[in-house]
């Protein structure tokens, strides 16, 4: 029997490397074509950048199509592994990220990082920590070879969980921090960056499916969809990074700074996440997706709220795009330790 070997396609697989050539391209714009930036920076509404927000929306409400909220129906099935999902997700991982962003950003490097930064780090950090990964664990749960349908109902139940708890756990983690939370922001940021895509994932999967069918919906509508999210991501880190030139070759160093404490807060909440599934003795189809979905961020979302609440030009938004650049390259390592402790979990029978 031929062992089935899953890949990621060569976009996804390199996703690291397109960031730094859009952070770099972004740089370069801002060096030698300042007046881009000046002009794009006009077209703002409440502190929301209007071109940002649509590519955003380009980054999220193709994710938001893959969600199938009718899976929920199925959390009857072994629910210890959502308990275990949930509460890592928002019992613990918003505040373990506070706590690691505030140790390393006001203690550790405290010699290397101006204060008045430190707390824009801090905020960055924040909003990463309280937004579990959405679309890319579907990938990370192919790539362990997890269960599929299970992984939905894990996704669509989070999504949910998000409407309610991403802003008072950002705004009480910020608060903490003393860093002043704008709540109409906040707010409009929840309406615009996730409701209005779920509404539109769930409202396009409804009305296509009755009138074309799933299979159609699943096999030929959503692939339409495929590059668009890391292109609209891709797009944003240039207009983001033209914003953030100056900041970035007057302290290169940050770059490294910022990724330490996310790299740590990835790796430890995974580890959380397979300590507890295996004391549950989870399968590992299901145990290992939901180690992903603590360990991974749903960065597009953060990097859309860190500029609505702190904009364009901020080292919150910074902090955020630093998340995008660490993301795949640890996630892809913890697919490949995910592999090797396999043994540990029982196998579901057939």
């Amino acid at each position: 029997m031929v062992k089935e070997e899953r890949k990621l396609d060569v976009f996804t697989r390199y996703l690291t490397i397109w960031v730094l050539v859009c952070m770099g391209i972004g740089v370069l714009i801002a060096l030698y074509l300042p007046d881009i930036p000046s002009f794009l920076g006009r077209f703002e509404y409440a502190q929301v950048s209007i071109p940002v927000a649509v590519l955003i929306w380009l980054m999220i409400y193709p994710m938001m199509l893959k969600i199938d909220f009718a899976s929920i129906k199925n959390v009857g099935k072994n629910p210890k592994g959502l308990v275990v999902t949930w509460v890592v997700n928002w019992g613990i991982k918003p505040f373990t990220m506070y706590a690691i962003a505030w140790l390393f950003f006001f203690v550790i490097f405290k010699t290397l990082i101006p204060q008045d930064l430190a707390q824009q780090y801090l905020a960055g950090a924040v909003l990463l920590g309280a937004a579990p990964c959405t679309a890319m664990v579907l990938v990370w749960s192919y790539l362990v070879k997890g269960d599929a349908a299970y992984t939905l109902v894990q996704v669509a139940t989070n999504d949910l969980i998000l409407l309610l708890l991403f802003a008072p756990i950002v705004a009480f983690l910020l608060g903490i921090g003393n860093i002043p939370v704008p709540w109409m922001t906040l707010l409009l940021s929840v309406v615009l960056f996730i409701v209005i895509p779920l509404a539109g994932g769930w409202l396009s999967r409804v009305l296509i499916t009755r009138s074309r069918g799933l299979d159609y919906f699943q096999n030929v509508f959503i692939p339409k969809f495929n590059r668009v999210t890391i292109i609209g991501l891709l797009l944003t880190l240039v207009v983001i990074f033209s914003f953030q030139g100056e900041v970035i070759v007057n302290n290169p160093l940050h770059i490294v700074l910022i990724a330490v404490p996310l790299a740590v807060q990835t790796y430890l909440v995974y580890f959380i996440a397979f300590g507890w599934a295996k004391a549950w003795k989870l399968p590992f189809t299901i145990a290992a997706p939901g180690c992903m979905i603590g360990a991974s961020n749903f960065f597009e979302l953060a990097v859309a709220v860190a500029i609505s609440l702190f904009g364009l030009k901020s080292a919150a938004a910074l902090a955020t795009i630093v998340g995008v650049l660490v993301e795949v390259p640890i996630m892809l390592s913890l697919v490949a330790i995910s592999q090797r402790l396999r043994h540990h979990f029982p196998v579901l029978s057939k």
